[in-house]
């Protein structure tokens, strides 16, 4: 009797598992995507400003509903968010998804999507290091060295592009690091709420804020007629951006934990920058060259060696 009751439950175990596999690897292949999205846009003419426009516009629908379906949830359970939780929220909006976004869009006009998605896959030893200088977190000896490995690789990857592209790569790279450095930070503030309100309920809210912050940059630096007339190609890919590499990750990813646990869904997300360097080869026409393969596997690397058990839990990027 137990051995039938047992198989049943194992071969459900067995499937939710590999459900979750699948969830987290094709959500970390997903939010990497969103890149190539951008640089496909920007052969139309657009830049950064309207293409996190039109991003956020299109996915606000949705974090929307989300948001409505968390807020319900949270009225049952009475754990709707206080007034300071609600201003931890603007301050976190802003941070993650509009500034973090912001600077990446605008690092992607002049870096290639492998460096892009390696500097930002730092989001972990940054949240460290912020740990390190703002919470005086103590810093094990395993992860000085993982932090080493993946900065070294950085640096590995972009003199090569510095040599294949030219000086412009540094400016982009700096974009992109203030990029990782905003959504580090959004990660570090962000534990006490998610405790409080749960990751969904703290997304869809920290996106429909950042969706505000961006379209209220937008009416204050540019002509809001701008963003009409434009090519059907570039409302296409921010529809695709939107929901394919913006509200599908986010689910993807969440379901993912419910079924593996946030450790081992984090492990997933090295299969992002791995992708990118083949998708923005296959997609975009970019150069692959073996300095910058070499580099990729050691900041990867440095990444698995910093979430092996037994090393501090450091959250894996999302974004």
């Amino acid at each position: 009797m137990n051995v039938a009751t047992s198989a049943p439950a194992s071969a459900t175990a067995s499937n939710a598992r590999r459900a979750g596999m699948a969830m987290a690897a094709s959500g970390a292949i997903l939010f990497s995507a969103k890149a190539i999205l951008a640089k496909l846009q920007y052969r139309y003419g657009v830049d950064s400003l309207q293409v996190l426009a039109l991003r956020m516009a299109f996915s606000l629908p949705l974090f929307a509903a989300l948001g409505i379906r968390e807020t319900h949830r949270a009225r049952a359970r009475k754990a709707l968010p206080s007034r300071r939780d609600l201003g931890w929220i603007v301050i976190l909006g802003v941070l993650g998804y509009y500034l973090s976004s912001l600077l990446d869009f605008w690092g992607l006009e002049y870096v290639p999507v492998s460096l892009e998605r390696l500097i930002l896959f730092l989001n972990p030893t940054i949240v460290l290091l912020i740990g390190l200088f703002a919470f005086k977190r103590k810093v094990a000896g395993k992860e000085w060295i993982a932090l080493a490995v993946s900065y070294a690789g950085v640096v590995l990857v972009m003199v090569e592009n510095l040599r294949v592209q030219g000086d412009h790569v540094l400016f982009g790279s700096a974009l992109v690091l203030g990029a990782a450095i905003s959504y580090a930070l959004y990660l570090a503030m962000s534990g006490e709420l998610i405790k409080r309100l749960g990751t969904m309920q703290l997304v869809a809210y920290a996106m429909i804020v950042s969706t505000a912050a961006v379209m209220t940059h937008y009416l204050i630096a540019r002509d809001p007629a701008a963003l009409f007339g434009l090519p059907w190609q570039v409302y296409a890919l921010a529809a695709a951006n939107a929901v394919f590499c913006t509200f599908l990750p986010v689910t993807f990813t969440m379901a993912a934990v419910a079924r593996l646990g946030a450790g081992t869904a984090a492990q997933f997300s090295v299969i992002g920058p791995v992708s990118l360097v083949f998708l923005g080869a296959w997609v975009l026409g970019e150069k692959i060259t073996l300095i910058q393969l070499i580099g990729t596997a050691v900041v990867l690397g440095g990444v698995v060696l910093l979430s092996r058990p037994g090393a501090n839990s450091v959250p894996l990027p999302s974004k």
